[in-house]
């Protein structure tokens, strides 16, 4: 079994900066894109940015130019540095991966983090 843990959530105030990151573990044999989701009360979850095993990354128009996405491969991490935070980030964020258990298994699973919650207030 698969397993994601979250760390890095907390209160901030506007214009501050965060670190999330998040740490795969168990039977895994590759994993493909790792991401950060986020769900603010009474909202949908949306992708916020995520990072193929090649490096290749995508962001939400909302956060471009403030937030960073990175994985170190070897350790399957992901983090996500948060810049220039603002109310509007406040949610409960996600870690997400997509990855294959053993190299028997061609198709890709997905597992959730159990999610950490950010709060952006003065």
């Amino acid at each position: 079994q698969v397993q994601l843990v979250e760390s890095g959530g907390g209160l901030v105030q506007p214009g501050g900066s965060l670190r999330l990151s998040c740490a795969a573990s168990g039977s895994i044999f590759s994993i493909n894109t790792m991401g950060w989701y986020r769900q603010a009360p009474g909202k949908q979850r949306e992708l916020v940015a995520a990072v193929s095993s090649g490096g290749s990354t995508n962001y939400a128009d909302s956060v471009k130019g403030r937030f960073t996405i990175s994985r170190d491969n070897a350790k399957n991490t992901v983090l996500l540095q948060m810049n220039s935070l603002k109310p509007e980030d406040t949610a409960v964020y996600y870690c997400n991966a997509n990855y294959r258990p053993n190299s028997g298994t061609y198709s890709y699973l997905e597992v959730w983090g159990q999610g950490t919650l950010v709060t952006v207030s003065s």
